[in-house]
């Protein structure tokens, strides 16, 4: 996967009493190939020509880097937002959305593509929510402030690393560490506990490998979460559990102490859970078909959602699966489907399907589920216009009829035709 042309790692200073080191090697994959376009060429002989530096920063370093092509590539630069905005107006580059620009981010437009660029920056105060932050030209200080080694490095446009905490070796290890100390990373800003756990679940090879120290910090400072809004908390916890390791990193939130700060009841039946994961993990399930292992009562779904403001979707799937994990089951007769089929039918839900599936995943029904992901809803063949054209006038009369004859299709197994129904008509 790699082409090295450069390796190597070199002491470039000092802070105070600790050494500044920097690794860097050179990049040439197909990955990397694919993230330029006219675009980004574009923009980066904009910056060149202002003799400011551009690189790719996060997330996309760690995809390339892994041999995957990033879905979302972000940029820092040395530049201010405001060098930016007079360079890209100098250039006729279209900017847009300037939400993000009193925290150093600018988009630009080039060519049907949206750029975000980000001056490189500290944090000059934190809560543990927000940040106040200064701008700066020096890529280690901006690398300082990052959560994750592994989220820690940049890539220059000529395809070399500059990996400052060793995020590379890391990387390689499967290891995921903070940038520096655990304890202050993590009150910079307390989801950083939560985007540890949604790393772990991609990158770590063992689903118990943590640097003891690590889960020291988040157990001291687990209570910060609660500062959190619920839609920031549901952002990674819907992500964690569908990642590897989801049954031992959500047992990880209730050994340390998390579940009452994040939405989760602070007595959930980790047991169930985990059964259930081994149930889904291979069936691609819903994060709430997970989560659902955890309720005992619906109560507990309904206290969830006040905390994390979940979908109306995610909240019904979570109340359905709770109901119905026991009394809806196979059948015994032999036709093992027809519970499930039945109560399609007999729905007037449109994605009551839907949950019937996630339903056959949380109890472990894979030839079930394969059945019913095959299965289409058959139609009714009769209408209340076939009974007003035999003579039925009244509407309860009508309704009667259609449910005793949807009882009878049902039993023929949906075979029955129309005028077969009807031929049980007494009129």
């Amino acid at each position: 996967m790699w082409s090295r042309i450069l390796s190597s790692r070199r002491v470039i200073g000092r802070t105070g009493s600790h050494w500044r080191s920097l690794f860097t090697m050179r990049l040439k994959t197909s990955e990397f190939q694919s993230v330029f376009s006219d675009g980004l060429n574009g923009l980066a002989e904009v910056f060149e020509k202002h003799n400011h530096e551009l690189r790719i920063a996060g997330g996309a370093v760690r995809d390339l880097l892994s041999g995957k092509r990033p879905e979302d590539v972000d940029f820092a630069t040395t530049a201010t937002p405001e060098e930016m905005k007079n360079m890209f107006q100098a250039a006729g580059i279209r900017i847009i959305n300037n939400k993000g620009e009193k925290h150093g981010t600018i988009t630009a437009r080039l060519n049907n593509e949206n750029f975000e660029v980000t001056t490189l920056r500290l944090d000059v105060q934190t809560d543990g929510r927000h940040a106040e932050v200064e701008f700066t030209t020096d890529w280690q200080k901006d690398a300082e402030r990052r959560d994750l080694t592994i989220n820690s490095m940049f890539l220059g446009l000529d395809g070399t690393l500059y990996d400052y905490f060793e995020g590379y070796e890391d990387l390689q290890k499967r290891k995921v560490r903070f940038v520096g100390s655990a304890e202050q990373r993590i009150k910079e800003d307390y989801l950083r506990i939560l985007r540890y756990f949604r790393f772990y679940g991609r990158v770590a090879l063992e689903p118990d490998d943590h640097e003891a120290e690590t889960l020291v910090a988040i157990r001291e400072n687990g209570c910060g979460l609660a500062g959190i809004s619920g839609e920031r908390i549901w952002v990674e916890l819907k992500k964690m559990v569908l990642g590897d390791h989801a049954a031992h990193l959500l047992e990880l939130v209730y050994d340390l102490d998390l579940a009452q700060y994040i939405g989760l009841p602070p007595d959930g039946d980790v047991g169930e859970m985990k059964r259930v994961w081994q149930n889904v993990k291979d069936h691609s399930p819903k994060p709430m078909t997970v989560l659902a292992g955890l309720f005992h009562r619906p109560e507990e779904v309904e206290k969830m959602d006040v905390r994390l403001k979940v979908s109306r979707e995610e909240k019904n799937l979570a109340l359905f699966l709770v109901k119905h994990r026991r009394e809806l089951c196979r059948s015994e007769d032999g036709d093992g489907l027809r519970p499930f089929t039945d109560f399609i039918i007999d729905s007037r839900e449109l994605d009551t399907q839907s949950k019937v599936c996630e339903l056959l995943k949380y109890q472990g029904e894979e030839k079930l589920l394969s059945e019913l992901c095959r299965w289409s809803i058959p139609r009714f063949p009769v209408s209340g216009h076939d009974l007003r054209r035999m003579g039925i006038t009244s509407g309860k009369e009508i309704g009667a009829t259609l449910q005793k004859l949807r009882d009878v299709w049902k039993k023929s197994h949906y075979q029955m035709d129309k005028d077969e129904l009807l031929s049980y008509v007494k009129t």
